[in-house]
This record gives C-alpha cells, sequence and structure tokens, in this order.
C-alpha cells in the first residue's frame, strides 16, 4: 500500500515545492511507501528533474499536466482570484484530485508552501469517521474581524467551522460517490460566488457539516498574535508570511533548515535579500484589498448565506 501525497505547483513555486518535499521525505518511515504527485500546467524540464531528484526507493514522484479543457470553466475574473489580488488555475487543481485518481480511495493535499516536521503518514492514517475531508481550522484569520464578518455574514458558516484548504485529508471515494466535482461546477456555473479565498470557500460549503477537524499541528500557520506551536507537525506559511520574503516570521527555521538541504537555497536567500521594504509594505497592504471586498459581498443577491436561504449547496 502506497501513502499518496499531492500538490498543486506553478514553475516559479518550485523552490518552496523542493523545500517541502525535502522535509516529507527526510520525515518519511523507511518502511512504508509513498507516491508524491505535483500537479502542474507546463513544469519546465528543469524543474521536473529538480523535485524528481528527491524520489527515493519508496518514495515515488509523479507529475500530472492538468488539461486546458478539463479547467476552462474556471476564468480569470476578479472573483476567482487568490488573495483578492491575482488568478492562478493551481488553487484549483486540488478539487480534481479524487476524479483524476481513481485509484486511490484516501489520499493528502499539502500546499507547497509548506514544511513537514513529522511523517506525513500520521497525517494519511487519521481516523475521518466517516466524513468528507479531515482539515485544520483555518487559524490565520481567527484574529482578522473582517474576515470572521466575511465567514458568518458573506459565507453563512459558524466562524469556528471554517477549515483552510492548504492541507486535506480527503475520502476520494466518497467524493467520488457523492459527486463533488459536479457540484462544484454547477455552483461555479450558476453563481460564479464573490470569494476571498475561491477553491477553500467552495470546499467548506460543499463539505459543510461532513468535515473531520485535525490537531492544529498539521496545518501551524504563522500570525501576529498566537506564541509558536512548541512541536508542530507542519508548518504552512499561509497568506504572506513568507520566510523568503520576511524575516523574523514565525517558524521560519523549519523552512530554512529544509532549503539548505536543496539546490534552491542560493536563489531563496537571493530572493530575500532583493525584497525591499516597498515590497514588503506592498504585500501587508493587500490584507486591506481583501478585507475592503468583504464589503462590497455582503450586499450581492448572490452570495453564499443567500443563496443558502433557497438552495442546498451540501453534498
Amino acid at each position: 500500500m502506497t501513502i499518496p501525497v499531492f500538490y498543486s505547483i506553478s514553475d516559479d513555486f518550485t523552490p518552496y515545492a523542493a523545500v517541502s518535499l525535502n522535509s516529507l521525505v527526510k520525515f518519511s518511515d523507511p518502511a512504508k511507501d509513498y507516491t508524491v504527485v505535483f500537479l502542474h500546467q507546463g513544469l519546465s524540464a528543469d524543474h521536473r528533474a529538480a523535485l524528481g531528484a528527491y524520489s527515493r526507493s519508496n518514495v515515488h514522484i509523479e507529475f500530472h499536466e492538468m488539461s486546458e479543457d478539463q479547467l476552462a470553466p474556471i476564468q480569470d475574473r476578479k472573483e476567482n482570484f487568490l488573495r483578492a489580488d491575482f488568478f492562478t488555475l493551481s488553487i484549483f487543481y486540488r478539487l480534481f484530485i479524487p476524479d483524476l485518481f481513481p485509484q486511490y480511495d484516501k489520499l493528502v493535499y499539502i500546499d507547497s508552501d509548506t514544511v513537514l516536521n513529522a511523517d506525513i503518514a500520521g497525517l494519511y492514517e487519521q481516523d475521518l469517521d466517516g466524513k468528507l475531508i479531515g482539515a485544520c481550522r483555518d487559524g490565520s484569520i481567527q484574529y482578522v474581524k473582517p474576515l470572521q464578518v466575511y465567514i458568518k455574514d458573506v459565507l453563512g458558516l459558524p466562524n469556528d467551522s471554517y477549515i483552510n484548504s492548504g492541507m486535506l485529508v480527503m475520502d476520494a471515494k466518497q467524493l467520488r460517490e457523492k459527486k463533488f466535482l459536479d457540484k462544484f461546477f454547477y455552483l461555479l456555473g450558476k453563481y460564479h460566488f464573490n470569494s476571498i479565498a475561491p477553491d477553500q470557500d467552495y470546499i467548506n460549503e460543499i463539505c459543510s457539516g461532513q468535515i473531520q477537524y485535525l490537531d492544529p499541528r498539521w496545518d501551524a500557520m504563522p500570525n501576529d498574535v498566537d506564541p509558536e506551536m512548541a512541536d508542530p507537525c507542519m508548518i504552512h506559511y499561509n497568506l504572506f508570511y513568507k520566510p523568503w520574503h520576511f524575516e523574523h516570521t514565525k517558524y521560519e527555521r523549519y523552512f530554512w533548515d529544509s532549503a539548505k538541504e536543496t539546490v534552491f537555497y542560493d536563489e531563496l536567500k537571493q530572493e530575500l535579500a532583493a525584497f525591499s521594504d516597498e515590497d514588503r509594505q506592498k504585500e501587508v497592504a493587500k490584507m486591506d484589498v481583501m478585507v475592503g471586498r468583504v464589503k462590497e459581498m455582503l450586499n450581492d443577491p448572490n452570495n453564499w448565506l443567500h443563496v443558502k436561504q433557497s438552495e442546498t449547496v451540501t453534498l
């Protein structure tokens, strides 16, 4: 039996994905078998080779190119902007995994801006208790009041139920049987919901009530309030908290300890050095852009809260 792990990646994210992959391999159990699949569009041959170099006798690296036809309904429009400022198809790849890989009944997805500090087998082996997915509550929004308003009054969800989609344990068999992907395309085509976190919001809504909440150590995220967890299992450098852009980011030592063991270390250090204070100010200001969009969504007749008054959006 293999433990299937998936990443979504764009070519420019390869250095960060390599840091994550290096940590995954480092903590893997020699007695267990792992298959790591990178979902991509146009990943360069050099980058495929750099990631493929992490193959081991028990860690198999594979690449799957996403089809343009498959992704055609997901358009470059404001409603699909990530962090409210740019469009990337790669955030939606995770939604397709159960249907693209019918050989797996259960699987793990993690974002490329993560670092493992434990064997990912421990995540895969989590008991989902019959739920569709396992995930952690989103620790990056709990102290941002406008985003709490967004979850409650735009999405119509309890604040403490909202999960981050950067780490998912999927019951792929159930998601196929209940036609999760068909539900996503139906809602996208009919409403094209204005979203702050597009893929994440659809997952939260469609799977609402069928989510197994996992130990937050599996999705430890830097913020400006909480102290660092003493022993995180996985760190997720979510939103603007990127150690390759900001010094003194929480949990940065885990990133740089793994980065030192990759061929991208010098490139990443150069990226940090070249990122100016003005660049950092612009990154931080993007939170204001996200918050500003909440106001326009509150009265949108097609926001999730209003639609749910007349239609069921869950599986």
